[in-house]
């Protein structure tokens, strides 16, 4: 799609920080583009931007080619190898704690339609997904995004990803407090901050007002946040009980307490000292032993607590660890129309069905939060447009996405409920079942995920349409269990922590590969993903329904009163579940039925020739290689400045481009030193000019100096050929940081 100008149309609507980093993104792109940039330095960078790549095994259509049969190395080679070539990938969009505005959906449907295909996603950390992606569409994609205060920084990749919040909280009826402002100042501290940036593996953090219920899911993550009231001396201190090194992947760890109590004030500190603790000590180089939970396990919460309070002494003070604590007295949702109440209403079947299962009474009298349910997670672009009038006309910017890839609008008056049922379903969004056994989660799997096995997404939608077409039927034992599925052993799906889960794999029958899953019974949803699900044995996927319909109708009939599913499975143990898959695990050969050997949704024969790398990880870069890339950027955006006769912003940017590579260079010695010109000079010259570290056999300390001159003395009215001789040292200065950096050697890694 070609440029139409988004960057000077929303220039004046964008943040400038925002702005500033797109524009970052763009010169690297560039830089990328003509060979000046390492391809892995530039995976990391756009990663960082949310930017993926994606999986196509169903030969779909790429940029400038229309056949959809047309294979990707096919492409490759009409090209021509000295193109640098980018099939449409996958855009992941922050959303921090799900909360979205009327305006934000607004974009987001523009966006999905204009430069994707049409469908959003909403995943299991509250984010979007858009599939489709053309990577050369991506800078005018963020700028709208930004334009409404939405970013995809850090969505992916080496970072903090979207810090998750229950969507309940503030309108909850059994929670502590609300945790949203805390979700929302956590998330804007840590994003792009120093200590950050040098992890191994990608970092997860949630919050949750309550213990009993499941919204925020603490206990499965990096960092976790269980809201908590003490008393001191006679007065309510607010506060949180901290979880570390939780996770579930390949094998799950449950997280451990870090802190029995941290105090609101202390909450962002703390974070601090565990991410600078994690990446200085967290593995970088085996991807597999990477997070957190890792790293507490190899410790002991004993030591790993004793570290970050020892890191927690030497941090030197920043005044936004307490600025937001300020801003708390003041914060409110307001509802856009006054409580009021059904009344009995006449109303409709339908209605009556998904007011049962969709509709969830705030603690505010008079108000509801209502629960969009969207099988698979998605909806149309088309649909969130009209759902963002919807949401003007009953709720105004009271919309959050949620964990089980729903969407939710708060404070709905009662008396509304009917006719935004009635509204709702009009545009195919009225579907029932929310949070029951119908509304199953489901990882995008084969559909597009380079690590896919089995089609997750295929799979849930089979079950979805067999349990609602009998949901009338449904035991009520059997209406509330929880059922996720992920295309592999990596739980992106959450299956360790659902009554019934299943995640993708194969198995050979004769010459031939069979899509299978393996099922994991008894995980815990609720008390916050109180604890995981034990693995049983795998069965062909197309046998699944029936295992489900097995497994299922034995709990009904043997369940004691008020036995949960968790608690039936543990007693019967782990060898009587296995036997009740043990019938549908026999392989048969593929003469005897030959649709074993096909995927749901895909008449395909099986094979696992689609799989490739994932790009959650891979890698192993330098700390310093993705700052030192940062500046190369700058310089190159000081270079599109003088082409543009606007040596006054050229300057400035070169002068950046070296202050960034110099910071580059300190930051292999000293993490701390900051972001001011002043002290990053101070140390760059005691550290690398002063040893003569910096120094060659040539130019000595020469390309040194260009940056002493330029902080020193800075030209207040540079013309073009001032500029130019300033970007010309820039670019002899950065050079020169390279050489020092690989004479040096530094030691601070970052896997990609």
């Amino acid at each position: 799609m070609a440029n139409i100008g988004w960057k000077d149309i929303l220039a004046e609507e964008m943040p400038l920080d925002m702005a500033h980093e797109i524009d970052i993104f763009e010169g690297q792109m560039e830089l990328m583009g003509q060979g000046k940039l390492d391809e892995k330095v530039f995976a990391e960078t756009r990663l960082r931007r949310g930017v993926y790549g994606q999986r196509y095994d169903n030969g779909q259509r790429h940029d400038g080619f229309e056949s959809r049969e047309l294979e990707f190395e096919e492409i490759e080679r009409i090209k021509g190898p000295d193109t640098i070539w980018h099939a449409p990938g996958m855009q992941r969009i922050k959303v921090p704690g799900g909360g979205l505005t009327a305006e934000q959906l607004d974009v987001l449907a523009q966006v999905a339609d204009e430069y994707s295909d049409g469908i959003l996603h909403v995943t299991t950390r509250q984010d979007f997904q858009l599939h489709f992606v053309h990577i050369e569409d991506t800078p005018d994609m963020m700028r709208r995004l930004a334009s409404v205060g939405i970013t995809t920084r850090e969505a992916c990749g080496n970072s903090v990803r979207n810090v998750t919040c229950c969507h309940l909280a503030g309108v909850c009826q059994t929670e502590v407090f609300d945790a949203t402002p805390y979700s929302e100042a956590f998330a804007q501290f840590l994003l792009g901050h120093d200590d950050v940036q040098d992890f191994g593996r990608k970092f997860k953090p949630a919050f949750s007002g309550c213990e009993s219920e499941a919204c925020g899911l603490v206990m499965m993550h990096d960092l976790g946040y269980l809201a908590q009231v003490r008393e001191v001396d006679g007065k309510q201190q607010r506060g949180f009980k901290v979880y570390v090194g939780g996770g579930l992947g390949t094998v799950p760890h449950q997280a451990k307490v870090l802190s029995e109590f941290t105090p609101e004030e202390e909450i962002l500190p703390e974070a601090q000292a565990v991410s600078r603790v994690f990446a200085r000590l967290g593995e970088k180089r085996n991807r597999n032993r990477a997070r957190i939970k890792f790293l507490v396990a190899k410790l002991g919460i004993e030591e790993f607590r004793r570290l970050v309070i020892e890191e927690r002494k030497t941090l030197p003070h920043d005044d936004r660890w307490t600025a937001y604590l300020e801003t708390l007295p003041h914060y409110e949702e307001k509802p856009t129309r006054p409580p009021t109440f059904l009344n009995g209403q006449v109303s409709s079947a339908g209605f009556q069905q998904w007011f049962e299962t969709n509709v969830y009474a705030q603690r505010q009298e008079g108000y509801s939060v209502v629960t969009v349910n969207l099988p698979l997670g998605d909806l149309t672009s088309q649909q969130t447009w009209v759902l963002s009038d919807i949401a003007r006309k009953y709720v105004g910017d009271n919309v959050r996405t949620t964990v089980e890839q729903n969407i939710v609008l708060r404070w709905v008056s009662d008396s509304d409920l009917p006719s935004l049922y009635e509204e709702l379903n009009a545009i195919g969004l009225g579907d029932a079942g929310a949070g029951t056994v119908v509304d199953i989660t489901a990882c995008p799997g084969t559909d597009t995920c380079k690590l896919g096995i089995a089609s997750s997404r295929g799979l849930a939608a089979e079950l979805r349409t067999r349990l609602t077409a009998k949901s009338a039927s449904l035991p009520d034992a059997i209406k509330d269990l929880k059922i996720k599925i992920s295309g592999c052993f990596n739980s992106c799906g959450q299956h360790h922590v659902s009554d019934i889960g299943f995640f993708g794999n194969s198995r050979r029958s004769g010459n031939f590969k069979m899509p299978h899953f393996q099922v994991v019974l008894g995980g815990m949803w609720r008390e916050n993903a109180g604890s995981y699900g034990l693995a049983v044995g795998a069965v062909p996927s197309k046998t699944v329904p029936d295992v489900v319909d097995t497994i299922t109708s034995r709990y009904v009939e043997e369940r004691a009163k008020g036995e949960t599913f968790q608690e039936w499975i543990g007693r019967i143990g782990k060898k009587e579940a296995r036997s009740l898959i043990q019938p549908y695990m026999k392989l048969p050969d593929f003469e005897q039925q030959p649709d074993y050997f096909s995927d749901w949704g895909d008449p395909r024969v099986f094979s696992l020739g689609d799989i490739g790398i994932g790009e959650c990880a891979g890698e192993v870069v330098s700390l310093f290689s993705m700052e030192i890339a940062t500046a190369e950027s700058e310089a190159f955006e000081a270079q599109v400045a003088l082409d543009e006769n606007d040596p006054a912003r050229a300057d400035s940017l070169a002068y950046a481009s070296m202050v960034k590579a110099a910071r580059a260079l300190v930051r292999t010695q000293f993490l701390d030193v900051g972001d001011s010109p002043d002290r990053i000079v101070e140390e760059f010259k005691t550290r690398f000019f002063d040893t003569e570290l910096f120094f060659d056999q040539y130019a000595k300390g020469k390309f040194g100096q260009y940056l002493f001159d330029r902080h020193q003395s800075p030209n207040p009215s540079p013309d073009n050929d001032a500029a130019h001789r300033l970007i010309e040292e820039s670019l002899l200065f950065i050079e020169a940081t390279h050489v020092c950096e690989s004479k040096v050697g530094g030691n601070v890694l970052i896997e990609i």
